[in-house]
């Protein structure tokens, strides 16, 4: 059975420290590939100003994850789902043969309690959660880790996660990358201006210099 680890976002833009956790993930998890699925919409951010279009979201996540085994997906906009459950639900019935885990950043737990059924996506499969600089704290005061704390797993056991019933949720020990996407939002407001545009426009792309050098690296 394949073993892939799923990383859902907006990415608007997808940034180097998506792919930095996810090739880091890979590797402690023991994973055939990281599946990044793009959100048409993600209803927690509804109404956002800033968010840039889908097509240009999931061309930066082309772009950041070439070279890798990360699999940009546009599954959940084909399948038409708009929470993570129906999304995951709908995924194992595509693949029953997979064997799935999320991943989520640590900045994301604090939140995670507001997610449709919540309690039944933890049911559904592993979880395992990434640390990001300064959420520590509020990871372990989540509301939804009053819940998920007794079903926690020692690091240690990372690799073995095919072998665990879920609920079960590991907190891996890996080096923090502070990138963020509101970060660079902030610093390049006009980065979907890069992408070509999707109805045959006269958008100019320019490969960011974060993507250039995270290529660079990985060839070496």
């Amino acid at each position: 059975m394949k073993r892939i680890g799923l990383l859902g976002g907006s990415f608007n833009p997808a940034h180097v420290g998506h792919r930095r956790i996810s090739l880091a993930a890979m590797d402690a998890l023991g994973l055939d590939e990281v599946w990044w699925l793009v959100s048409p919409g993600n209803p927690l951010k509804a109404g956002r100003k800033d968010m840039a279009s889908f097509e240009d979201r999931f061309a930066s996540a082309r772009d950041m994850a070439r070279r890798s085994r990360i699999k940009v997906s546009d599954f959940e906009r084909r399948a038409g789902t708009r929470f993570t459950i129906d999304t995951v639900r709908k995924l194992r019935r595509t693949y029953p043969s997979t064997e799935f885990i999320w991943l989520m950043g640590g900045d994301t737990v604090a939140e995670f309690h507001q997610w449709k059924h919540w309690r039944k996506l933890a049911e559904s499969l592993p979880i395992a959660v990434i640390r990001r600089p300064g959420y520590d704290r509020q990871v372990h005061a989540a509301r939804a880790m009053g819940w998920l704390r007794r079903f926690v797993r020692p690091s240690s056991q990372a690799r073995n996660w095919t072998d665990w019933s879920a609920p079960a949720i590991i907190f891996l020990r890996l080096t923090p990358d502070p990138t963020s996407a509101t970060g660079l939002r902030a610093h390049d407001p006009n980065w979907h201006e890069r992408y070509p545009d999707p109805t045959g426009g006269s958008k100019r792309f320019v490969m960011p210099t974060l993507i250039r050098r995270a290529l660079a690296r990985q060839s070496h």
